[in-house]
């Protein structure tokens, strides 16, 4: 098959305890990658100090793989967000959809399979990987029958693309991925429709879809 050819607060202290020295290593750099002191503030006051060392670390994790390969960065990237909780948007946010922003989805440590896939896009992203070789991709769960969200990545455009997914934490190509049928996938620049298992149309830009345009737009605010 080509598809689309073209850490959760276990009570783990010995994982805590990595994560709040290199937080504290890298916590200078923090403005560099535009988490202010003042984000990092409001973080705190909000939900308090462990989140602010969870966005800390990560943005230490940002710096340490700038200068790494494409594959290095996935597998980073992949093993961070995964140990996060999978919730609901109902019982998270009290919404029937809501996509949560990278540092809302860290602050809580826990989303659903959007907020997984759409923060390792940006984090991927400020790592410097081509967002060219990024989709985010809906696809149907064919073993859950419902809706579901990975990240797919492509070495090429033509290339069988590598999917990163918070059910199957493993990374593996689309052709190992058989239970995944795709619906529709999009990044920064373009969106795809899929007519079958191997065969995708440009259909058109990302700010068609609502919740992308809003998400963007409280990214930027909470900026602020």
């Amino acid at each position: 098959m080509n598809f689309f050819a073209t850490k959760n607060q276990s009570g783990n202290g010995a994982f805590w305890l990595p994560l709040v020295l290199l937080a504290l290593i890298f916590s200078s750099t923090a403005q560099h990658f535009g988490i202010s002191e003042k984000v990092l503030e409001k973080i705190r006051l909000k939900y308090g100090t462990t989140a602010e060392t969870r966005v800390q670390y990560w943005q230490g994790m940002i710096q340490q793989y700038q200068t790494s390969g494409d594959m290095d960065r996935l597998r980073a990237v992949n093993n961070f967000f995964n140990e996060a909780r999978f919730v609901n948007d109902i019982d998270l946010w009290h919404k029937n959809d809501y996509w949560a922003t990278p540092l809302e989805f860290l602050a809580r440590d826990a989303g659903d399979c959007e907020d997984f896939s759409i923060a390792k896009y940006f984090t991927l992203k400020e790592m410097g990987l081509d967002i060219a070789k990024l989709r985010i991709t809906y696809v149907k769960a064919e073993l859950l029958n419902q809706a579901h969200m990975v990240l797919a990545y492509y070495e090429t455009p033509n290339a069988m693309p590598l999917i990163l997914d918070n059910i199957n934490k493993r990374i593996l190509p689309a052709s190992e991925r058989s239970d995944l049928r795709p619906i529709y996938s999009f990044n920064a620049d373009s969106l795809w429709l899929a007519r079958t298992r191997n065969e995708q149309l440009k259909a058109g830009k990302p700010d068609q879809l609502n919740l992308w345009k809003d998400l963007n737009r409280r990214m930027r605010l909470e900026m602020l």
